[in-house]
């Protein structure tokens, strides 16, 4: 966090003369008033300027993107962190020289974890909850089809021996993509069964007594 002092003609010349320096907005900054402007001889102003203290506030976002550095480093990797907003939430693509597959780990656990450790970060700098998404080399999406893929082959081999499948624990974010693919589907039907976090997906035969 920067803190910076500026002066002006008045209190409100000093401010905007420091959010100019920090290039940011008033409300993104405490401001400490510490000196009055005061009137020389005549009442003429100018004799001594305002002057205020302007240090900027912490900012979620820019707090989640510095954690998520701070990891990298200490697993001697060095990356760069964007961000974007989307209806899942706040996006963090992690991109890197190199192989980031350590950050990913194995089926994204890894980045799982990561994505759990970096939205407990983010919260605690902001009066309002953030979900946070966290991506490096499209994995998500790349998971996600191979998810997609996965239901239809399952809904398969469970419509043709009648028998339900029990997927591997899988976080929230994947049983939902599980559930959506199949959520139209004419024949099975899905549900979550166990505790976090070996929580599973079951894809069972649609039972045509059950409405809803």
């Amino acid at each position: 966090m920067r803190k910076i002092v500026a002066s002006g003609k008045t209190i409100e010349e000093a401010v905007r003369n420091g959010l100019l320096q920090l290039q940011t907005t008033e409300d993104r900054v405490r401001t400490v008033v510490l000196e009055q402007p005061s009137k020389g001889l005549f009442g003429l102003i100018g004799v001594k300027e305002a002057k205020v203290e302007l240090e900027e506030l912490p900012d979620a976002s820019d707090q989640a993107e510095r954690f998520i550095r701070e990891v990298a480093s200490a697993m001697g990797l060095e990356v760069s962190v964007s961000r974007s907003q989307t209806r899942e939430g706040l996006l963090l693509v992690v991109q890197g020289e190199g192989e980031l597959g350590q950050m990913i780990g194995r089926r994204g656990q890894t980045l799982d974890a990561l994505q759990y450790l970096t939205t407990i970060v983010a919260n605690r700098y902001s009066d309002k909850p953030i979900r946070i998404v966290l991506d490096a080399e499209n994995f998500r999406d790349r998971r996600r089809k191979t998810l997609e893929e996965l239901s239809d082959r399952l809904a398969g081999r469970v419509v043709k021996t009648r028998k339900e499948v029990v997927l591997e624990p899988m976080s929230s974010q994947e049983r939902k993509i599980i559930h959506s693919q199949l959520q139209h589907h004419p024949d099975v039907r899905t549900f979550s069964q166990g505790d976090e976090p070996n929580r599973r997906v079951v894809i069972a035969i649609q039972d045509r007594n059950v409405k809803g």
